[in-house]
């Protein structure tokens, strides 16, 4: 085993002020504080921070459009300080146990990778903060509502599960140690916009030798937004980085969107090619926006 003596939260933002309110609650209520909480952020003026936290805030801006998402992770990569780096995606809540648990885990295995459940939970905030301690997160009322990703393995109450398949990394939690993003590269900043950078990263970090853990113990809760379905509003940098992801790994990645773009009628796609048929609308991203009632994307 290997012991390390800190664990830097990392997060990215752009906007959900929030949101990020609300992850900065969850830091606040540890069991164990953050060594560190490091904000990228991408937009002119910093987010707002309250002053009296248990754990500095190192603040880092990412100059450029549209959203740079590996360029924010990676910056704060290099601007943590501590040995262990947990990412949370600022929509999520992390419950009280989730840096002492990541802590833990990354004494199992230098190179492991560990990912804890996250929980969705619903558009109706009522009831999500402690009326016993004023800006706390209510646990209890979060687990009651929170729902697991259906396609997600329930993993609270499991100790430690080693993970074959690395497409089940992604970016909303996800622990490992500062040397293991160092003997990947970080992300691969040629990913733009959305889609395809975590799941890149994956296969970066199965390269190197990296191992992928389900970890329980901890829950984050992942803060409602509306979705589209399909994210038709992020077609030109999908159909982008799934062309430069194939030319790196020789196949495809995002089918699922991929797949329901083509049915569409928006493009064609074959082993070796995507091609676009036809830009979607503005009418047409509206008519894919999803009620509050939508959890999952």
């Amino acid at each position: 085993m290997t012991s390390y003596r800190s664990v830097s939260v990392l997060t990215i933002v752009r906007g959900r002020q929030a949101h990020l309110d609300h992850l900065v609650a969850g830091l606040s209520a540890q069991v164990v504080p953050p060594d560190e909480l490091v904000i990228s952020y991408m937009q002119a003026e910093p987010p707002r921070v309250p002053d009296g936290n248990r754990f500095p805030v190192r603040l880092v801006k990412v100059d450029a459009d549209p959203m740079p998402l590996a360029a924010a992770r990676n910056r704060a990569a290099e601007a943590a300080q501590g040995d262990v780096l947990a990412f949370l995606d600022v929509d999520c809540i992390p419950d009280p146990e989730f840096v002492r648990r990541a802590a833990e885990a990354a004494t199992y295995d230098a190179d492991g990778v560990y990912l804890p459940e996250v929980r969705y939970l619903p558009g109706n905030k009522r009831g999500w903060f402690s009326a016993e301690r004023p800006g706390e997160p209510d646990y209890a009322r979060l687990a009651q509502v929170g729902q697991r990703h259906p396609s997600k393995a329930p993993v609270a109450d499991c100790p430690l599960a080693g993970i074959e398949d690395f497409g089940e990394l992604w970016g909303l939690a996800f622990i490992l140690a500062k040397e293991s993003w160092t003997k990947a590269g970080g992300m691969d900043e040629r990913f733009i916009g959305y889609g395809a950078e975590e799941t890149d990263f994956a296969q970066r970090l199965k390269q190197s030798g990296a191992h992928l853990y389900w970890i329980g113990g901890t829950v984050c809760f992942h803060q409602h937004h509306q979705v589209h379905k399909p994210p038709l509003q992020h077609f030109d940098s999908i159909v982008r980085n799934a062309r430069l992801y194939r030319s790196i790994w020789g196949k495809w990645c995002m089918e699922y969107w991929l797949d329901d773009f083509e049915r569409r009628g928006h493009v064609r796609r074959n082993d070796a090619e995507l091609a676009i048929v036809r830009r979607p609308t503005e009418s047409e991203i509206a008519e894919t926006r999803q009620g509050d009632d939508v959890l999952f994307s």
